[in-house]
């Protein structure tokens, strides 16, 4: 197998610690148009943004510099780039707008995935009444998905008002009885953590043990209604020193509190955002289609995933590098179920064929040092020591936490992908 050079060589003097590959790296490649002289990238970025590119609203000053590489004086993209976030808050257009006025180049939504983003290929529940969790335009977000009849935790509070009890001054003053009728609930959307969790984390096991119909009490259900989870990040970095709770910490939440009624686990439909495989694949077909839209005629083969965490950016990539790998020699690949669905059947879950199949060849890991991953302080101490951060359906293969490559910001980043594909633009 052909030596991977690392990109970074050692986060302190006197000792190395960069990781070692787990794919062979395919070779330099440049190619030229037909019509002009303008060199044709064969490989795609897909760039998280809190932690590599943002500290909560600030911009890190390394992601300005690789912009700089990454767009020419006209404002293109030299390179198919996708910003990949386990952000579910609010709706691509707005998310490339405030990237586009922060990093101060065009962006446009195609360029971007949030969390919840495949859930557009999940057609079986489009019809059904779902109830939503979050923050942010939650039902908005819902309908340009393509959920038509959507109920949110507020809706339910209101027309449930004795239901939501911890917080003594929202009690209401007087006996309350159900004022107004809302469909049966037949499903869950998770879109990401919500503000009040004590209503959330109470409203959603009240839908769950009641089959949908808050008019009725708590059952032993042999199972429960469909439930769809997006952003499965423990922590994620702000402008504090230390990282902050993110949805997957509100998920452990859950299905705790599920297991410790019923004493049976919380069965997910669909688990997306990153780690999942199918974010990676959907982020490579929109690589794809920007390939396309520029008439760069050669296949981009080789993606580069440069993110801060090591349990959803790093696990990630890996773990459809690892898909990719196993379809180039032949094998039986990892069905699309099996990496985006918990414990759950899996009979909802889009096919390859809703995306084509994928062209890439590789997806190497990228970790930078500017959000969550902190090079440890004990040298001898492994990524793989780490307590593991993901979600328990992941489970934990210490060999997918070991990034490709460890650099200390998204600027060295580019300039080491670009050196390592013998790319100018």
């Amino acid at each position: 197998m052909r030596r991977l050079v690392p990109l970074y060589r050692g986060l302190r003097s006197g000792g190395s610690w960069h990781a070692r590959t787990n794919a062979a790296v395919v070779g330099s490649r440049c190619g030229l148009c037909g019509t002009n002289s303008k060199p044709q990238p064969q490989f795609g970025l897909l760039l998280d943004i809190d932690g590599v590119l943002l500290r909560g609203r600030m911009l890190i000053p390394a992601a300005k510099k690789a912009f700089q590489k990454l767009v020419d004086p006209r404002g293109d993209f030299v390179v198919p780039l996708v910003f990949v976030t386990n952000a579910g808050n609010c709706l691509r257009q707005k998310k490339a707008d405030q990237l586009s006025h922060i990093l101060g180049v065009p962006v446009n939504q195609d360029q971007v995935i949030m969390s919840h983003s495949p859930l557009r290929m999940f057609k079986k529940f489009h019809d059904k009444c779902v109830l939503v969790s979050g923050q942010g335009p939650v039902l908005e977000i819902a309908k340009n998905l393509g959920f038509k009849n959507v109920i949110s935790v507020d809706m339910l509070r209101e027309s449930f008002p004795l239901l939501d009890m911890v917080d003594h001054n929202r009690r209401p003053k007087l006996p309350a009885s159900p004022v107004g009728k809302l469909p049966k609930v037949e499903a869950v959307v998770l879109f990401g953590e919500p503000i009040r969790w004590e209503t959330n984390l109470q409203l959603i096991i009240d839908v769950l043990l009641t089959d949908g119909n808050l008019s009725s009490g708590h059952q032993s259900p042999r199972s429960h209604l469909p439930l769809l989870a997006c952003n499965m990040d423990l922590m994620w970095m702000a402008e504090a020193q230390s990282p902050r709770f993110g949805h997957g910490t509100f998920l452990v939440c859950l299905e705790n509190i599920y297991k410790k009624i019923t004493g049976q686990e919380l069965k997910y439909e669909a688990l997306m955002g990153k780690p999942s495989k199918l974010t990676y694949h959907f982020a490579e077909y929109l690589i794809r289609g920007q390939a396309v839209q520029k008439r760069w005629q050669l296949p981009v083969t080789s993606l580069y995933a440069i993110g801060d965490n090591l349990m959803t950016d790093i696990y990630g990539a890996n773990l459809y590098n690892r898909y990719l790998e196993e379809r180039a020699v032949r094998k039986k690949p990892i069905a699309v179920a099996k990496m985006a669905v918990g414990t759950g059947g899996g009979t909802s879950v889009p096919t390859e064929e809703d995306l084509a199949l994928p062209a890439a060849t590789s997806c190497q890991s990228v970790l930078v040092c500017t959000g969550v991953f902190k090079p440890p302080t004990d040298p001898r101490r492994r990524v793989q020591e780490e307590a593991f951060h993901g979600h328990r359906d992941f489970g934990f293969d210490p060999a997918l936490v070991e990034p490709n490559h460890i650099v200390q910001d998204v600027d060295q980043a580019v300039d080491a992908i670009f050196q390592q594909e013998n790319f100018v633009p």
